[in-house]
């Protein structure tokens, strides 16, 4: 077994151990109790808020399972250790399917997070000198994203400005002969003094203190194929706990949290 593999059920493990270890007294017999999985940060925020709000109503008793990188959620709910997770967009999850035989599914839509790039240098893409260092995601959903972002805001210029699947070698035109390096999304944040600029996904963002709306030099608007999404097992779509879930997590409690607390970083499309 690899090390990043035997890393990676280590983590899983763990998560899983602290949810049983936080269950405490079991739920009443009427009451199903479902795991679910997200990143730490914003996602986490959000879900304790809907974990309230579905034990108000009693239509589940909802367990948090958090994780660290954006490929175990996944791998857990294939694996049966989590009933949904809830971390991802669309163009994600496809891609993560397309490259293992996980059969998960999209049951609702969540929040729109408008991802920005940073930099610590300069206030704007104009300042940045030629040959520069761009840092973007070493995921390719995540890099395409990045990648259109910037050729949105006529930063270089893609063959397809719409292709989810981008990479740098779509990259026609680089006016200013950027150098382009990928990172794990997780390590963005810290690149930023060693690079000119990076893209940071919203929720590494937010746990290292910058502000979306105010610090990002450029952003994505709120539409687009990157909404974020709640998946399950296809099994499981049509099971009652799933309608319970999306119920609890599209409630006006759980909107103006995300509205208050997040001040436009998150959006949701609810």
């Amino acid at each position: 077994m690899s090390l990043a593999l035997a890393t990676r059920r280590g983590l899983v493990a763990a998560a899983i151990f602290a949810v049983a270890a936080y269950a405490g007294a079991p739920a009443s017999a009427q009451t199903e109790t479902i795991r679910v999985g997200v990143t730490a940060g914003p996602h986490a925020e959000i879900l304790e808020v809907v974990r309230d709000v579905a034990k108000e109503r009693g239509l589940l008793d909802i367990k948090v399972v958090e994780f660290t990188d954006y490929v175990i959620p996944n791998q857990a709910l294939a694996n049966k250790e989590i009933e949904a997770n809830s971390f991802q967009h669309e163009p994600y999850l496809t891609n993560q399917m397309s490259k293992t035989d996980w059969k998960l599914v999209k049951v609702a839509y969540t929040i729109a997070s408008p991802m920005g790039f940073y930099s610590n240098k300069y206030k704007s893409f104009d300042e940045i000198p030629d040959g520069a260092t761009i840092a973007i995601q070493n995921d390719p959903t995540n890099a395409a994203r990045s990648l259109q972002l910037l050729h949105a805001n006529g930063v270089i210029k893609l063959k397809d400005g719409n292709s989810v699947t981008a990479s740098v070698f779509d990259i026609v035109e680089n006016p200013k002969n950027f150098k382009f390096i990928e990172l794990d999304a997780a390590q963005l944040p810290r690149s930023l003094p060693d690079v000119d600029a990076a893209a940071v996904n919203n929720n590494y963002a937010v746990q290292a203190g910058l502000d979306p709306v105010k610090d990002s030099i450029i952003k994505e608007t709120n539409d687009g194929p990157w909404v974020n999404i709640i998946a399950v097992r296809e099994e499981d779509r049509e099971r009652p706990w799933v309608a319970k879930l999306v119920e609890a997590y599209h409630s006006d409690k759980v909107k103006e949290f995300v509205l208050t607390r997040f001040k436009g970083a998150y959006v949701p499309v609810w």
